[in-house]
């Protein structure tokens, strides 16, 4: 069976009920907190997820510690590899989509490693500009990476020996972003809300998001 790709949104945050968009890398509230809680029972088949991939903005990296707590113990049985990607960043250049550097990250997350996270990496220039073209550009490269993602999975799978190979993706993103991610301007998932995608390609070879009827919460 194809890997099954979940774009997830992020809980609630500060700046979506404060409407303060001046708020630098705003956290999850008590409320938000508690939806991303609700992911550890909601989500379906939680054993199959092999990675998570995540925004590195506070929001989402809460999002993915407190509902997918299976990234925080990796080498142990159920636990899933995960890693923190610059491109899934929200596509405004305001302070609330404005990320923190990896040393206050550290801080904020010591158990998570951000060695690969660049010290700029939340500079709004080149594919992370705040502008549509560049933005969609930045979709596109990180549905490729998918690809690649999914395709080692499936390898892994064809030489498991025994059980159910885990080979389904995790995606903890923004509603903004989601909607160049997934191609889709009406995709608007509720806080810590997620949709079922298979991976497939386009004419021109490239990767796109095909939706899975009836996979969302």
């Amino acid at each position: 069976m194809a890997p099954i790709i979940y774009l997830v949104r992020h809980a609630e945050s500060e700046h979506n009920v404060s409407k303060d968009f001046t708020q630098r890398d705003p956290p999850l509230t008590a409320t938000g907190l508690a939806q991303a809680s609700t992911l550890i029972e909601s989500f379906p088949d939680p054993a199959s997820i092999a990675v998570v991939v995540t925004s590195p903005l506070t929001r989402t990296l809460q999002t993915t510690t407190v509902g997918f707590p299976q990234v925080l113990h990796r080498d142990a049985a159920g636990g899933a590899q995960l890693i923190i990607d610059p491109d899934l960043q929200e596509r405004s250049d305001l302070p609330c989509d404005t990320g923190s550097g990896p040393a206050e990250l550290h801080k904020a997350f010591p158990h998570l490693n951000f060695s690969d996270l660049g010290d700029e990496w939340f500079v709004k220039e080149g594919l992370y500009a705040a502008d549509d073209v560049a933005v969609a550009k930045r979709a596109q490269r990180f549905r490729e990476r998918l690809r690649d993602i999914t395709a080692s999975l499936e390898k892994d799978a064809e030489g498991a020996s025994e059980g159910a190979p885990r080979s389904n993706v995790v995606v903890v993103t923004h509603g903004v972003f989601m909607k160049f991610l997934a191609d889709d301007d009406a995709i608007d998932l509720p806080k810590a809300g997620w949709k079922a995608f298979n991976l497939d390609s386009r004419e021109d070879g490239g990767a796109v998001l095909v939706p899975l009827v009836g996979g969302k919460s």
